[in-house]
């Protein structure tokens, strides 16, 4: 059987706020953006109400078309704790992501070193978007020794 990941995918409450934080801060590029529907799968697969439309954006990142998307749902609240899910990306510069992050009012969370399970090390931060998305960044610094 053969499986190709495809892309993740968050649910935000207005696209236009979401890609200051995914464009401007993280470096993606929208791929395609879909106008509000009224009936979408994503209605089904999320639980939404079908009487709010949706709206999709399809994101890139430099090296990996499409890998992101993001599905605008009018009036969600922020993301509760304990958080369910996460993106983790490699940057090659965190702390330019970091500073991005922080000058736009993004919550970072304490840089934490990584060890990963074969040995390398690296630096690693959570940053929120502004709807409670998790997004974690790393660089590894050091191959096993």
């Amino acid at each position: 059987m053969s499986i190709r990941f495809q892309r993740a995918n968050f649910l935000v409450s207005d696209i236009d706020a979401a890609l200051r934080f995914y464009v401007d801060v993280l470096g993606m590029e929208v791929a395609f953006r879909r106008p509000h529907r009224d009936e979408s799968y994503s209605h089904v697969v999320f639980e939404l109400d079908r009487s709010n439309p949706v709206g999709f954006v399809g994101l890139s990142t430099p090296t990996q078309p499409r890998v992101m998307g993001l599905t605008e749902f009018a009036g969600l609240g922020r993301l509760p704790v304990p958080r369910r899910s996460t993106i983790v990306l490699h940057v090659d510069d965190p702390d330019a992501v970091v500073e991005r992050a922080r000058a736009g009012g993004y919550e970072v969370m304490p840089e934490q070193e990584l060890i990963t399970h074969d040995g390398r090390r690296g630096r690693e931060f959570g940053i929120l978007d502004a709807d409670g998305n998790v997004v974690v960044i790393y660089r590894i610094i050091a191959e096993a020794s």
